[in-house]
């Protein structure tokens, strides 16, 4: 048997059997994966949707695939739903599921795995982390829930490589689940008359009985369902006073808790500790703040004053003022004395003296800084935390709390940030959350760029521009959730515990990004940098600092030349702050212009892979809306801003 998925529909031979693995987020299974399968990988989208799978062979030739993360097989969103369709559709020759666990939250693997048990597939329960478990006081026995289960049951550390044998050789092995609940009986009829509904030659029919119960309109449009489902749902709901779903997952729910109390023990006086403690503070509706200010303080020190001041003034001034550039300019001038040559590596918009320059002199120091903080943040368990602490402020904008964690990898990366935003369970959610991403959050290399000018602005500078930002997205939030159709979903977030943040972890993570950097930043920077000399040789430049003067000039205040930086700024919005930073360090704007500048740039167009992966995600029509909205927002902003510093009399 072969299947073909994902665009340029890649074939892969299923002969010898495929291994599916599922399982919460952040459980470890693309660790899992990554060890199983080695390099041999292959990464496609899910048919009709935009999820990429990872598929990867084991040593005897048998298909792996990493699935989303999904808690439930219930759920709504777009990767919980690939994972459902990939277990209920049939189409692949399923070998084993493997589900992966977090020691550490047993009780909610479960509930997955009672799910899984009505699917009547093979399956292995790998449960990872109990290293981590046991360091929190928690005790498992996996002995004792194999035959609880019915299935091989295999203890982990996968970052070590613990039980990847053992895994290897139970999947040898693996077999259905035995049902972990049982339910009521006016449930049971339920899923009983769905089922009879259903074709007969429907893999797992009670388990996808149980899915039309739960409300899943797609399935009822698929087996047209709507109108007998609807009045099965609705007699449930009168005789118990609670809807379908809630009652099926409340009774899975305590089917899990029931058998996790049987295999594990807590001993709490070992979870305490200065780790424990701080877990809890992080997420206090008072002590939390102050811990979130820290944490920003130490950012800001580190990327904004140590990388923004000492490393770049080390980089621009020393090693390409003194170094590089002079010594490029003799070579050019030397090897090839044309003016034109002279003028496009080594002049005012050279590719050495300006893109070289801007892409490592002034934003690598300080993307690198930022890079290192970030996987500090990562690593230590504190993101997940902040989703918590802001929740409330997110509440307004028509999201939960779990729209922070695509927030703060847009700080990364704002292109991969939209492609997250997939864990987000409705539409309305996505879209608030794209159109956010876009408007008000830069990615690592600009908000870098940004922190190094804050410098100029001092503290209270800072936080005009900080407000400004925070005010401008809570009003277009607030405004978008009002005319957006669709609900919020509940905030439901695991807190994985804090730990100390491994060096080798924090080293390759950053060096991965650098990389990144380089290979996909530094070329767009010689890109703009192309783009500005031919506009400057044509004497575009100047007819478009003319024609955008009335913006640059009269309403956002500063010199005509920031019209470059702005322009440039289509292409990418760190090359266009990192043109600002220039002039900046050259002192060619004031503290009132770097601030103003500093809040149009941040509020600026998406970069053209973010733009471009909007319209992948939802189409031409939402990506023109989302740039009609943010651009001209972005000087709107900035000159109500410069308004207000002149009259006010504002100063730094």
């Amino acid at each position: 048997m072969s299947h073909c998925a994902g665009n340029g529909e890649t074939c892969h031979d299923d002969d010898n059997g495929v291994i599916v693995l599922v399982g919460n987020p952040n459980v470890g299974k693309s660790v899992i994966f990554g060890a199983l399968t080695g390099r041999y990988v292959t990464v496609s989208n899910y048919p009709g949707t935009t999820v990429e799978l990872a598929e990867g062979r084991l040593p005897d030739g048998s298909v792996i695939v990493d699935t989303p993360g999904t808690n439930t097989l219930y759920g709504n969103s777009d990767d919980e739903r690939v994972t459902r369709d990939i277990l209920l559709s049939g189409e692949r020759n399923l070998r084993a599921v493997v589900q992966v666990a977090d020691a550490k939250n047993l009780r909610r693997a479960l509930l997955l795995t009672s799910q899984l048990a009505e699917l009547k597939l093979p399956v292995v329960l790998a449960i990872n982390m109990v290293d981590e478990a046991a360091a929190h006081g928690i005790r498992l026995d996996s002995e004792r829930l194999s035959p609880l289960v019915w299935i091989e049951v295999v203890p982990m550390v996968a970052t070590r490589g613990e039980g990847l044998d053992r895994l290897l050789q139970s999947l040898q092995h693996a077999r259905p689940l035995k049902r972990l609940d049982s339910y009521t009986p006016e449930l049971e009829s339920a899923i009983d008359r769905v089922e009879m509904l259903l074709p007969d030659d429907l893999p797992a029919r009670r388990a996808t009985a149980m899915r039309l119960l739960a409300g899943d309109t797609e399935l009822a449009q698929r087996f047209s369902l709507n109108g007998a489902l609807s009045d099965i749902q609705a007699e449930i709901a009168t005789r118990t006073m609670r809807p379908v779903k809630s009652l099926l997952i409340e009774q899975q729910i305590s089917a899990a808790w029931r058998l996790a109390d049987e295999v594990m023990t807590i001993h709490r006086h070992q979870r305490e500790g200065i780790a424990w403690n701080l877990s809890r503070w992080a997420v206090h509706p008072v002590w939390g703040w102050p811990i979130l200010i820290a944490v920003l303080f130490a950012v800001y020190k580190l990327v904004g004053e140590f990388g923004a001041g000492t490393l770049v003034d080390f980089m621009e001034g020393t090693v390409f003022g003194e170094w590089i550039n002079p010594l490029a300019t003799r070579i050019v001038d030397a090897a090839l004395p044309i003016p034109f040559i002279h003028d496009l590596l080594v002049g005012d918009y050279g590719l050495i003296t300006m893109a070289l320059t801007y892409g490592l002199a002034l934003v690598l120091p300080i993307v690198s800084l930022f890079f290192i903080a970030f996987s500090i943040l990562e690593d230590s368990g504190y993101l997940p935390r902040l989703a918590v602490m802001l929740n409330r402020a997110f509440m307004v904008m028509g999201l939960n709390g779990k729209a922070v964690l695509p927030m703060v990898l847009g700080l990364g990366c704002d292109t991969m940030a939209t492609l997250s935003t997939r864990m987000l369970e409705t539409r309305k959610e996505r879209l608030l959350t794209t159109l956010l991403l876009a408007l008000g959050v830069p990615c690592s290399a600009q908000l870098g760029v940004i922190l190094g000018m804050m410098s100029a602005v001092g503290p209270a500078g800072a936080v005009i521009w900080a407000g400004v930002i925070v005010a401008t997205m809570l009003a277009v939030g607030l405004i978008a959730a009002r005319l957006l159709p669709g609900d919020r979903s509940p905030f439901i977030l695991e807190l994985p515990p804090m730990r100390l943040p491994r060096i080798s972890n924090i080293l390759i993570k950053t060096a991965a990004r650098v990389e990144w950097y380089l290979k996909e930043v530094l070329p767009l920077f010689a890109i703009g940098t192309l783009l500005l000399f031919a506009l400057d040789r044509t004497g575009a430049l100047v007819l478009a600092e003319q024609v955008a003067s009335p913006i640059v000039v009269g309403l956002l205040g500063l010199p005509a030349a920031a019209t470059g930086a702005f322009l440039i700024g289509f292409l990418r919005r760190d090359y266009g702050a990192a043109g600002l930073f220039a002039m900046s360090l050259a002192g060619e704007l004031t503290a009132q212009q770097v601030l103003v500048s500093l809040i149009v740039i941040t509020l600026f167009m998406p970069c053209i892979a973010n733009l471009l992966l909007i319209v992948k995600e939802f189409g031409v029509r939402v990506a023109v809306n989302v740039a009609g909205i943010v651009f001209p927002l972005a000087f709107a902003v900035g000159g109500l801003v410069n308004a207000l510093l002149r009259a006010f009399g504002v100063a730094f």
